[in-house]
C-alpha cells in the first residue's frame, strides 16, 4: 500500500511540476495588451470563422494546419509577444503551448472570441 501512495505521490508532483509555458488572461487584460504595439493578434481558428468576425488587426493561421508552427515561424516576429484567441479558448491554448515551445512569448485569451463578444468588445467581419 506504501508503494503505491508513494508511486501515486510521485505521479501528482511530475504532473503539477510540468506546467504551461504561456500565460492566460481575461478579455480586459487581452484588450490592454492588444493595444500595445510590441504585440501580434493570432486568431488561430478556421478561414470560415475567421470570417464571421475577428479582433482587428488579427493575423489568421489556422491551428488545425499540419503546418502551424513553419506557418508561425513564417510570419510571426520572435521579438513581439503574440496574443492568441480562437472561439472559446481550448485551441488558442494548444497553440499558444506549441508557439511557446519553439521560442514565443504567448498570451492566451481565455474564453476565446466568445468571451470577447460576450464582453461587447468589437469585431471586424473585414481587413
Amino acid at each position: 500500500m506504501k508503494k503505491i501512495l508513494t508511486l501515486l505521490l510521485a505521479a501528482l508532483g511530475l504532473n503539477t511540476a510540468c506546467s504551461q509555458n504561456f500565460d492566460n488572461c481575461e478579455v480586459k487584460e487581452f484588450a490592454e495588451l492588444i493595444a500595445d504595439s510590441n504585440v501580434v493578434i493570432l486568431d488561430v481558428r478556421k478561414a470560415d470563422e475567421f470570417a464571421e468576425g475577428h479582433i482587428k488587426g488579427a493575423i489568421l493561421i489556422d491551428q488545425f494546419q499540419s503546418d502551424f508552427v513553419e506557418q508561425a515561424k513564417a510570419k510571426l516576429p520572435k521579438d513581439k509577444t503574440i496574443v492568441v484567441y480562437c472561439r472559446s479558448g481550448r485551441r488558442s491554448a494548444n497553440a499558444a503551448e506549441k508557439l511557446a515551445d519553439v521560442g514565443y512569448k504567448c498570451v492566451n485569451l481565455k474564453g476565446g472570441i466568445l468571451a470577447w463578444k460576450e464582453a461587447n468588445m468589437p469585431v471586424i467581419k473585414e481587413e
